[in-house]
């Protein structure tokens, strides 16, 4: 059963048993119509003449053709329902590091004065985030309604988009023909499910049109759907991120800036500072001097541990000193910011492969995970975005970020069908506990529910 039938093929199950429950009241109450009709005549009669009787004391009043008979009663019918880059401050890798590691004890409070360099992202925009850590529990606890809600009311703008796309489509064919079916992947395209699916999706439905002899647009509505939620089940990609059940487990992020690679890595922190892990946070984008002071910052909010040094060190010696504390201290989470300046695919290239040498040098199968940030709002550019990563490092999840501001939600599909790398982590909001695991039923839910 593909996952169009799982998720809404009970829902059609259910409308046609309602129908022919209906369809059977509607029966029976053809057959005692006549009896019952029967009995109410002579009813009317003997109310006439109680009536005549009492004509001199009470005025006669007739029945009112408007009132509804009791037992002409209906049920009501039920409905269904650029930054620049300076080469001399490449280091070898066995050249020595002058400066000390620092490791930055957490805060409870986040501080609001803390400096930020010229060409930082801006921490201001996260400072409505504050986290009280003795509330976690309660921030982090929801129920699976609770948290489809989130999806349904993140994916409204995608969603209306969806709409907006095949309902003026069908408004403006009536019959099946290939000006139908060109127009049909040219809405494809412009719901950002990608030029290569767009095509394979138009071509499938090609066939099946001849198959079904579909005269119709109508008759191809719910399959165009079908055929779309369909493709999320055909790769069977793991969704979950690869947390050890012992020892350190180490998270890379990457990504470019201004993306939420950061906020991602301090709202997970949070989650699972709040499951009772012990995390350790390296800020290995030395690049820019306020991508340390972010994750500082970050570290604070959580009660959680950065390891950082001067902006300028070189990134795979951040790493080691955060692996060094993580296994001395038994941490059971490590995660890695890196550095996005993706314009200049050599140096991040070099810096990647050290740091992923340094890992694996300490333990073997690290990293577990190697997470690429990107931002939902940026559309097929964040497809680019993935390809080029891809050819940097290998990439084995995606943190989609900002799908609550976004009309092109639909990049998801895209990069699980032409890229073949799943998406792990999903946010839906600016709140803690809206960055998410991603759950693809909710998502075709929130995506297609309106449509059918």
């Amino acid at each position: 059963m593909g996952l169009f039938d799982r998720l809404f093929g009970k829902k059609k199950q259910e409308e046609q048993v309602v129908n022919e429950e209906q369809l059977a009241a509607d029966q029976q109450e053809q057959i005692t119509d006549e009896p019952v009709s029967t009995v109410i005549e002579e009813k009317k009669h003997a109310d006439q003449k109680v009536e005549q009787k009492e004509e001199s004391v009470v005025p006669k009043e007739g029945l009112s053709s408007a009132q509804p008979k009791d037992s002409e009663q209906v049920l009501p019918r039920p409905t269904a329902e650029p930054t620049l880059v300076n080469p001399s401050e490449e280091t070898s890798e066995n050249e020595e590091v002058s400066a000390e590691p620092v490791v930055t004890e957490p805060q409870i409070k986040p501080t609001s004065d803390m400096p930020v360099s010229p060409i930082a992202e801006p921490v201001a925009e996260e400072e409505d985030i504050v986290i009280d850590i003795d509330a976690l529990a309660d921030i982090f606890t929801q129920s699976r309604e609770e948290t489809e809600k989130k999806y349904e009311q993140s994916l409204s703008l995608t969603r209306k988009t969806f709409a907006d796309g095949f309902n003026e489509l069908f408004a403006n064919f009536r019959t099946v023909d290939e000006e139908f079916f060109e127009e049909l992947e040219e809405t494809l395209i412009m719901s950002d499910v990608g030029v290569d699916l767009a095509m394979e999706i138009t071509e499938e439905l090609r066939k099946e049109a001849k198959l079904v002899n579909a005269k119709s647009t109508d008759d191809l509505r719910q399959l165009i759907i079908e055929k779309i939620v369909d493709k999320f089940d055909g790769e069977k990609l793991p969704s979950r991120l690869d947390i050890q059940p012992e020892g350190l487990t180490v998270l890379l992020f990457v990504g470019v800036n201004g993306v939420g690679k950061t906020t991602t890595i301090g709202k997970l922190a949070a989650r699972y500072k709040n499951e009772g892990k012990r995390v350790l946070l390296a800020a290995a984008d030395t690049f820019r001097a306020g991508a340390i002071d972010q994750l500082v910052e970050w570290g604070n909010r959580s009660a959680v541990e950065v390891v950082t040094k001067p902006a300028g060190s070189d990134p795979a010696a951040v790493v080691f000193d955060a692996l060094a504390k993580a296994k001395a201290d038994n941490y059971d989470i490590l995660l890695v910011d890196t550095a996005g300046r993706l314009q200049n695919k050599d140096n991040l290239m070099k810096e990647l492969e050290k740091i992923g040498k340094v890992i694996k040098r300490e333990i073997p199968d690290a990293p577990h995970e190697t997470i690429l940030a990107l931002d939902a709002t940026t559309g097929q550019n964040a497809i680019q975005q993935a390809k080029e990563f891809s050819a940097v490092t290998p990439i084995s999840g995606i943190a989609l970020t900002k799908l609550d501001g976004s009309a092109k939600g639909g990049i998801v599909l895209s990069i699980v069908q032409s890229l073949k790398i799943p998406v792990k982590l999903i946010g839906l909001g600016e709140k803690l506990n809206d960055l998410q695991d991603f759950d693809e039923e909710f998502f075709v839910r929130g995506l297609f529910k309106e449509l059918l």
